[in-house]
């Protein structure tokens, strides 16, 4: 039997403008650019400049629109109010006549057109235009080809009706593994640095003897058990020494080499924010170079008062095209407010981070970092931390000592054996130059550098020395093992 009754629940939903404002604040320096080009493209009320005051409207046009609606652009749950005190804004953007040095950022081809390009040089049939596209389609960033064919080919037999035999896909992979980067469409690492080594004289005794190794001893080498190689090979640890070095000159990601991956198309980082010290002073700014300044065009306040003249007369496709040219000039007035606000959110925010920090932004070293962790920024501004997380994500600053994401400041915590609370970057740091100085021929184990850090005053756990040393991108101590 169905039953009725009555349920009252209360949402909250985010209106257009409010995810437009969102967006606006997520997307980088970069992106805006492109985001403020596309809006003046769209919109012929928006203009690039410097205000020159209000646009006067019809009176009947402004009684129609809802006098709140600006309001509703205010985003009061994630930007800042009026009442913020002046020091969290103390930074300020470049002006027009102050001379900077530029933020180089280059532009490129992707990965997958340059090999697309080195195709089109070959002479292929129909047919194998067809597998080798579709082939470096399943080709990733660091060029390999992590597919089976025959996996492939049964795609290719479902998607497009194609019947490929494993056989003519291998031909099509074998013109592929041809091409630039070496390496390119490996299947595994071993016939990365195999296509790669093939390439050099295998006619020099280190080459062939590095060639051998990698053919015919691939598993030893990545354990580093040198002893069975050499006993196998029946070569000398001089001998080794050499053939080793001529495989560690070799890329194990070869598709670094042409550039980023296929999703981006820039190459340097265009920081958001800029950092300097001037005589013992931070000073931030924004990273406004390739920002335009905007304002409302003045064409359409003729408009208007060409309409305020002759509105008795006016025509319906005339009160239609100025209602038009209204919707439009609200547009535009909340872009413009929005850009202002995500300034200060960012410049807030960033601001926060620089207080929290500061005995490392002086210096930028790492064992001045403290932890902090988004809640503490989300405090310090009384912002949203999910309006935190969206400054912070891929944003950048340039700062005296260098170039770092916004997400490298923060870190979790944990406390030393005085009650001192420092960051897991701190002893991050610790292990790494552990490492770095350790004796190659006898590498520290997990253990001993839970032991070293131990003495140290850090309490740790073996696991978590283990999962340090993982984040780090750092192998276990047999694999750094050295002759």
């Amino acid at each position: 039997m169905l039953k009725q009754r009555l349920q009252q629940k209360l949402l909250q939903k985010l209106s257009p403008q409010q995810i437009q404002m969102i967006k606006l604040l997520e997307i980088p320096a970069i992106q805006l650019e492109q985001r403020i080009k596309k809006e003046l493209e769209e919109n012929p009320v928006l203009e690039e400049g410097s205000d020159e005051g209000e646009i006067s409207e019809p009176e009947e046009i402004k009684e129609e629109q809802s006098g709140d609606q600006l309001e509703e652009f205010s985003l009061e749950d994630y930007m800042q109010d009026d009442d913020t005190p002046s020091y969290r804004l103390n930074a300020q953007n470049y002006s027009a006549d102050e001379k900077r040095e530029e933020i180089p950022f280059s532009l490129g081809s992707t990965f997958r057109e340059q090999l697309k390009s080195q195709l089109g040089l070959r002479k292929l049939t129909e047919e194998q235009e067809v597998l080798a596209e579709y082939i470096l389609g399943n080709i990733d960033d660091d060029a390999y080809l992590r597919r089976e064919l025959e996996a492939i080919a049964d795609d290719l037999a479902f998607s497009s009706g194609l019947e490929a035999s494993y056989e003519s896909l291998h031909e099509v992979l074998m013109i592929i593994q041809e091409l630039d980067p070496a390496g390119v469409g490996a299947r595994s690492l071993q016939e990365c640095l195999l296509l790669q080594i093939e390439r050099k004289d295998l006619d020099q005794p280190v080459t062939a003897m590095a060639y051998s190794i990698l053919k015919n001893h691939f598993e030893e080498f990545t354990n580093k058990h040198y002893d069975k190689i050499i006993q196998r090979q029946n070569i000398s640890e001089e001998e080794l020494k050499l053939a080793l070095e001529e495989i560690l000159r070799l890329n194990p990601k070869p598709g670094g080499a042409m550039g980023d991956s296929q999703s981006k198309s820039f190459h340097q980082i265009v920081p958001d924010f800029i950092l300097e010290e001037n005589e013992g002073d931070l000073q931030l700014y924004l990273n406004s170079n390739n920002v335009p300044e905007l304002r409302l065009s003045r064409t359409y306040s003729d408009m208007f008062e060409s309409y305020n003249a002759n509105k008795a007369s006016a025509s319906k496709e005339e009160k239609d095209a100025i209602t038009f040219v209204k919707q439009k000039l609200d547009s535009a007035r909340w872009f413009i407010d929005a850009i202002r606000q995500r300034q200060n959110t960012m410049l807030l925010t960033m601001n926060a981070i620089l207080e929290y920090q500061e005995d490392y932004f002086y210096e930028g070293d790492e064992i001045r970092m403290r932890p902090m962790i988004l809640k503490d920024i989300a405090d310090m501004t009384n912002l949203d931390i999910s309006t935190i997380s969206r400054v912070v994500n891929s944003k950048y600053i340039q700062t005296h000592f260098g170039i770092y994401a916004l997400k490298y400041f923060f870190s979790e915590g944990m406390q030393t054996d005085s009650g001192e609370e420092v960051s897991t970057r701190e002893i991050k740091k610790i292990l790494q130059d552990c490492i770095n100085s350790e004796e190659k021929r006898k590498p520290l184990t997990d253990d001993r550098l839970m032991g070293i850090l131990n003495e140290k005053g850090y309490k740790i756990a073996r696991r978590t020395v283990a999962k340090y040393r993982e984040q780090l991108s750092l192998p276990v101590a047999r694999l750094r093992k050295e002759l």
